[in-house]
């Protein structure tokens, strides 16, 4: 560590002589290119404030407004209107001439200050605008067009990471009347009509009363808050909660599936390492490019990947806020666990149970040996774990086999992971590899593009020699890692057993399957012209049905990026027309009736998903309305029952957001497996999906074994069968259509006209 060697590079004795000062030459060295690097770290800061302050113009354009001004005034003209001769009488220690020349140089400055701030405001009125979404796939209209015209023209300098944070809108608030009615057209397919028409006039009292009082509140933050959910939603879902974060909260991040690029554990880890370091780098100059829409010019918010790195969550004992999230911005060094000494378990298994871990901290971490080692862990850029099991699809149980790595990755043996980090590398001892992330500090698709990343740059980058080792000489100047020490006493040990039985119980009682569905992948979806995302969230619903016997209030989670410091909102899945189709399919109507009712299911639920990304969704709003009402300590009857009712299907996409740095043209097996996390839901399935190239959809179930009603491995085989039946019955239709000239004819001019505004957005 680099803190440890620096500290020596003084020592000094006292003899009869005096003061004998040593110096370690090669410590003082290394302090000072610390140094040297710390002032290149501010200079690059203070150039890139500088480049965001005056986005979407450059700082080379104030030349430009200054040379125009002054070329102006030497055609004897007043570009200023007489505001340069009143700057000019604040100066009395100048020439006249100097006056002159420094006012038109104040007025200039002015003038770009004030040109860059319509320029802003313009950006984000274009931001604002989302009818683009609405439209109908291949009819773009011409306002959209000339829109994006626009958005182009303010996008054409090259962004930095954080240069369209200013110019993104804020998440509004919807009205309360549409929120309610959105919310109760989604849970009507779950409820029998006298519980629907109890449930309607609950929600017509809290309009007429409470609602639109808690909307006063809330539409006064949203005017002097960036964003008037997220806040709030970091502290009440994940820094307030007192359960276990580990598989309640947490997720994991998997390997490519075929591949494993080195078998050697201490390569691959030093790889890994490096690439997560070399993305680090990019994030603190900013150099990742802004994420977009996919597809689309559109930029969205970047304000999760402030705290990627060195940022941990630590417990507090007040009554009021349970955790807050460290995070530091100077400590570049890593902490990897090579091996698990009994002491360590005593620490890791208090991250399972809050409290305990708070009061112990605060006795037993807060001062002395222990305080030190817990800060180097906290304070580190993240986590390593050298596991000494061996994972991946492999042996004579390959499906098996990854149903336990995803379990090892999502709890390990409960002592091996350091869950309070904002994410934590796991390296097997067979070279595969994976990653355990806290979900309060981000979102799954900012820790996703983190991992695309170090992937990529691992396997096709850095790469490996020949047997297996890391390319490159080996750099011996580098300090040597240092154990950490503990004092772990009786009454800590005790405590932490008790924490670890906890742990494992939770661990023991999780049922993660983990299946590629290889029939088919998004590229035969949407020559039926369905959504791939439409197609496998009302397959989950079909598939639910049948494993159950009805249907559930779904969880799937969108994001709402396009505006401010905005994170996700919930899409409920099940809908009236998704209900309508499956009782349909499995009433054994018509295949015609079916597959109409299915592409009206379909275009429902894009419908949804685009009013939840543009912050017209329903749960996030009702969370907010909760919120206000506790804080004025008022009870409302319609918000507790809201917020009670259980996610028993629970989903989510990971996408796929740097294609271009994976050639699966030419390496066809470096595939990505995608990630999962537990089951919201005690009597509930949790299942995420990745859905990988043109031909392949991996999935990721998770349940409990403590439910007798459900099984992850039933489940996936209902998954795959639903994903098939549907594809059968749109497939009858396609070669329908497709014996039709005619209506061959009008397919390919619209696949046209679709391309076409595809390459425009």
């Amino acid at each position: 560590m680099a803190e440890a060697h620096q500290a020596v590079a003084f020592q000094f004795t006292i003899t009869p002589e005096g003061i004998d000062l040593q110096l370690s030459y090669q410590a003082l060295n290394q302090i000072y290119l610390s140094g040297v690097r710390s002032w290149k770290k501010r200079v690059s800061r203070m150039r890139n404030s500088l480049i965001k302050g005056v986005f979407p113009a450059s700082p080379s354009s104030w030349l430009f407004v200054a040379i125009g001004i002054l070329a102006t005034m030497y055609m004897q003209s007043d570009p200023s209107m007489g505001l340069i001769s009143k700057i000019q009488h604040l100066h009395v220690s100048l020439s006249s001439q100097g006056q002159t020349m420094l006012s038109a140089l104040v007025f200039s400055t002015l003038l770009w200050l004030s040109l860059i701030l319509a320029l802003r405001f313009c950006l984000k009125l274009l931001l604002s605008y989302h009818h683009w979404m609405f439209e109908q796939h291949g009819r773009v209209s011409n306002t959209t067009k000339v829109w994006v015209s626009l958005v182009r023209l303010f996008s054409s300098r090259k962004p930095l990471l954080y240069s369209y944070q200013t110019s993104l809108p804020h998440l509004p608030v919807p009205a309360i009347s549409d929120t309610l009615s959105r919310y109760l057209e989604s849970v009507r397919p779950l409820l029998t009509d006298p519980e629907f028409k109890r449930m309607t006039n609950l929600a017509g009292q809290f309009e007429s009363n409470l609602g639109n009082r808690l909307q006063r509140y809330l539409k006064l933050k949203a005017l002097w808050a960036t964003n008037y959910v997220s806040d709030w939603w970091e502290e009440y879902i994940y820094l307030r909660s007192r359960g276990p974060i580990m598989v309640n909260s947490n997720y994991y991040g998997m390997d490519f599936l075929y591949v494993t690029p080195t078998p050697v554990q201490a390569a691959r880890a030093g790889n890994t390492i490096t690439a997560l370091l070399l993305y680090r780098r990019k994030v603190n100059r900013e150099e990742l490019k802004p994420s977009r829409v996919p597809g689309t010019v559109i930029p969205l918010c970047a304000a999760q990947c402030e705290r990627m790195f060195n940022t941990t969550r630590t417990p507090g004992t007040e009554t009021g806020k349970t955790l807050t999230l460290t995070h530091t911005h100077t400590h570049t060094h890593t902490f990897v666990q090579l091996y698990v000494p009994i002491v360590h378990v005593y620490i890791y298994a208090y991250h399972v149970n809050v409290v305990p871990w708070a009061q112990i901290r605060k006795q037993y971490f807060s001062s002395g040996v222990n305080k030190r080692s817990l800060d180097a862990i906290e304070r580190a850029a993240f986590f390593v774990t050298l596991d000494d099991e061996e994972q991946g699809m492999k042996g004579d149980d390959p499906a098996g086999n990854l149903d336990r790595y995803a379990k090892s990755l999502l709890h390990g043996k409960c002592y091996d992971r350091w869950f309070d980090k904002s994410f934590s590398i796991v390296i097997y001892k067979n070279g595969k590899s994976g990653l355990n992330a806290e979900h309060s500090w981000a979102d799954a698709p900012t820790v996703a593009h983190l991992w695309e990343y170090t992937l990529a740059t691992d396997a096709f980058q850095l790469g490996y020699t020949e047997d297996g080792h890391c390319k490159g000489e080996v750099e011996r100047s580098l300090p040597h890692p240092q154990r950490l020490s503990w004092e772990i006493p009786s009454e800590v040990q005790a405590q932490a057993s008790s924490s670890l039985a906890v742990a494992q119980a939770l661990a023991d009682d999780v049922d993660c399957h983990v299946f590629p569905f290889r029939e088919f992948g998004k590229g035969r979806i949407k020559k039926c012209r369905i959504s791939p995302d439409a197609f496998i969230q009302i397959s989950l619903q079909l598939a639910y049905f049948r494993d159950r016997g009805g249907f559930c209030l779904t969880y799937e989670a969108s994001m709402t990026r396009l505006f401010r410091e905005g994170r996700t909102e919930t899409v409920r899945s099940c809908s009236n027309e998704s209900c309508a189709f499956i009782r349909a399919l499995e009433g054994r109507e018509t295949e015609d009736q079916c597959r109409r009712l299915f592409r009206k299911a379909s275009e429902k639920h894009q419908n949804l998903y685009r009013m939840a990304m543009t912050g017209a969704g329903i749960d996030r709003h009702l969370f907010c309305l909760y919120v206000v009402s506790k804080y004025l300590g008022v009870e409302s009857a319609f918000l507790k029952e809201v917020l009670s009712e259980p996610w028993r299907l629970s989903t989510s996409q990971t996408p796929v957001q740097q294609m271009e740095l994976f050639d699966l043209k030419n390496h066809p097996d470096f595939i990505s497996l995608g990630g999962g996390f537990g089951p919201v839901a005690d009597d509930g399935y949790g299942v995420s999906y990745i859905i990988v190239g043109e031909d392949m959809i991996n999935f990721h179930v998770s349940s409990k074994h403590s439910c007798k009603e459900t099984d992850s491995h039933r489940f996936g085989a209902q998954i795959s069968r639903a994903l098939q039946d549907i594809m059968t019955l749109l497939s009858a239709d396609a070669k329908t259509t497709s014996s039709s000239s005619s209506s061959s004819s009008s397919s390919s001019s619209s696949s046209s006209s679709s391309s076409k505004d595809k390459k425009l957005l």
